[in-house]
């Protein structure tokens, strides 16, 4: 099993930027990619980004491209998303994920609430 702890959000105005953090423990050496995913209220959960464990290639949905920004810490079992430019469309609770290689996401964090003011 995998566990993972986000921080990082909060309430920031339209313009702004935020960094969302994910701590991984326990079984971190099955981990293959880990993701962001967002929720809004009343929407589906959407893929927002995705880094590869060990060679740190990160892909993104296309509305984070140019914005957002996947990265990891391996040494500290972390992984962050940078987030800028922040649109009041981008409000949700955003989740981290983690995945071995043949699986699809089966570890989830809690969540932490983004919140963007217009």
């Amino acid at each position: 099993q995998v566990q993972l702890v986000e921080s990082g959000g909060g309430l920031v105005q339209a313009g702004g930027s935020l960094r969302l953090s994910c701590a991984a423990s326990g079984r971190t050496w099955s981990i293959y990619t880990m993701a962001w995913f967002r929720q809004a209220p009343g929407k589906e959960r959407e893929f927002v980004a995705e880094i590869n464990w060990s060679d740190g290639k990160g892909y993104y949905a296309d509305f984070a491209k140019g914005r957002f920004s996947i990265s990891t810490e391996t040494a500290k079992n972390a992984v962050y998303l940078q987030m800028n430019g922040l649109k009041p469309e981008d409000t949700a609770v955003y989740y981290c994920a983690a995945r071995p290689e043949t699986s699809t996401y089966p570890y989830w964090g809690q969540g932490t609430q983004v919140t963007v003011s217009s």
